[in-house]
């Protein structure tokens, strides 16, 4: 069987998929079922903010498998209830090994659910505001490939998208986390030409808007 082109890994079932989806299998799950896919729901949303937040300076595995740890310990993301969390539920959070525990992050959650309950007072939705960063099309590159991706840790639209939440009160959410957001919800599909999963998600690239 011939070398699979740069970027692409073969799995164990002959399919060809994003290089970084090959090294464990929560990552395949991940991949093949979530990654790119719009996402929708406020809730869901959250906590997709949430935790690429906290994967800043760590690893997206680390994330996966502390996945239902994240859940359990803040609540399903309900923002009204992680809203109301006080120094006495920061303390429990530290304490609790099934999640990321760092100060900073842990209480930037806390924040930004504060945030996202003024965001729906004020009319708007996460999802909106998300979806009216979404980049045109023509702006995108021609071939979504190994090189052209490694070009795309930060974009304009990413870059304003972190500028318009942070001026909200968002916290730990710069250009970088914004895009990889923006990747993971389905504003941009980044899955390689040639990725298996590529294909199905053509002409999807909006989120629902709840």
């Amino acid at each position: 069987m011939s070398e699979p082109p740069e970027g692409l890994a073969r799995g164990g079932d002959g399919r060809l998929r994003c290089w970084w989806a090959g090294s464990a299998p929560e990552y395949v799950a991940y991949h093949d079922q979530e990654w790119g896919r719009p996402v929708d729901g406020e809730v869901a949303l959250f906590e997709r903010l949430s935790l690429e937040s906290f994967q800043s300076g760590l690893s997206w595995l680390t994330i996966l498998r502390k996945r239902e740890g994240f859940r359990a310990a803040f609540e399903g993301f309900d923002p009204e209830r992680v809203a109301t969390y006080g120094p006495r539920e920061v303390e429990r959070l530290l304490g609790d090994a099934g999640i990321v525990r760092h100060r900073g992050k842990i209480e930037a959650t806390i924040a930004n659910a504060g945030v996202l309950l003024k965001i729906h007072a004020g009319g708007e939705t996460l999802g909106s505001i998300i979806a009216s960063h979404a980049p045109d099309p023509a702006d995108r590159p021609s071939r979504v490939d190994h090189a052209a991706l490694m070009e795309l840790a930060t974009t304009p639209e990413s870059t304003a998208l972190s500028k318009d939440l942070k001026r909200r009160g968002w916290r730990f959410l710069g250009p970088t986390t914004a895009y990889a957001a923006m990747q993971a919800v389905g504003i941009v599909n980044d899955h390689l030409e040639g990725c298996f999963v590529r294909p199905s998600l053509m002409g999807r690239g909006e989120l629902p808007i709840p």
